[in-house]
């Protein structure tokens, strides 16, 4: 029996979430009321119950004490129902924005529609505190493609791999752009030679071979990648300890097209190699601006 509770920010992909697991073969039900979750769990653990995958959607909208959610998932943890919480997350800004795209009003502000948006994820925020201390697994949208969450919720719940919540980012850029909102670690590339010099390179990027081995040619590339992984692999199992969510590695050049997409590609392909349990990703946030 797998009992799975969906919960989290409103804007953070939790329906989403929801309906891939339907499409996995879960039997889903979405915000049910919190004074029939208890009634729920136990008709769906009894002996008799043929349905195996359950997936039970819960949100602070519904005007309910949500309070109590954590007292709930508690409770039916001590009597042996094997329940699991999924929480959706997502960064504040990214929220925001979600919202301003939608036109929709924070669900925490329908009845002070003075509020701003922000008012309303504050709100929310601190009701959800206790129950996302409980949480089995934590997934911040913010960076995620469809796709891409997609592939962490089958390989959580299809294939009953191992998972921690750390979702790593490694994203190149460009200084002259500005150094990325969301970065926790930055590192400055230019200290080495510049394709862009290069006639025959100028309109390339690190995507494509002749940038890469250009800038692999020189000895310094080799050993400040040997030294970024050595760090990031003593530094990622302390995050994890930590609770850390989502670590992003921004890795800067002055345009971000030739030496830190490559350097960030390399780095992608060695921290997967190592067969990390932590989410990975790779983002190029220049490469298509206009040299």
């Amino acid at each position: 029996m797998r009992f799975v509770i969906v919960t989290g920010m409103s804007g953070g992909g939790k329906s989403t979430a929801i309906h891939m697991l339907e499409d996995a073969g879960f039997y889903c039900v979405d915000n049910l009321p919190v004074s029939l979750i208890e009634k729920f769990a136990e008709l769906i653990t009894m002996p008799d119950n043929e349905i195996n995958k359950v997936v039970l959607g819960i949100d602070a909208r519904a005007g309910q004490q949500f309070e109590e959610v954590a007292g709930i998932i508690d409770s039916l943890k001590e009597r042996g129902i094997p329940v699991e919480v999924l929480y959706m997350d997502a960064s504040d800004q990214v929220l925001i924005k979600r919202y301003k795209e939608t036109r929709r009003i924070h669900p925490m502000n329908v009845n002070s529609a003075g509020d701003r948006i922000e008012d309303g994820i504050a709100k929310e925020r601190a009701v959800l505190a206790e129950v996302k201390k409980r949480a089995d697994y934590v997934m911040d949208s913010s960076q995620l493609l469809t796709r891409e969450l997609k592939e962490e919720l089958d390989r959580i719940f299809v294939q009953n791999e191992e998972y921690n919540s750390l979702m790593v980012t490694i994203l190149s850029f460009g200084f002259k752009y500005g150094i990325p909102y969301d970065a926790d670690l930055v590192f400055d590339v230019r200290f080495l030679p510049n394709p862009f010099y290069i006639d025959e390179l100028k309109h390339q990027t690190g995507n494509d071979k002749g940038v890469q081995d250009y800038v692999k040619s020189f000895p310094a590339c080799g050993e400040f990648v040997d030294k970024l992984e050595d760090m990031l692999e003593f530094l990622i199992p302390g995050y994890v300890k930590e609770g850390k969510y989502q670590l992003v590695v921004a890795i800067g050049c002055t345009g971000g097209q030739h030496r830190s997409v490559t350097i960030a590609n390399e780095l992608y392909e060695r921290l997967k190699a190592s067969g990390g349990t932590y989410g990975l990703k790779l983002f190029h946030r220049d490469v298509k601006q206009a040299k």
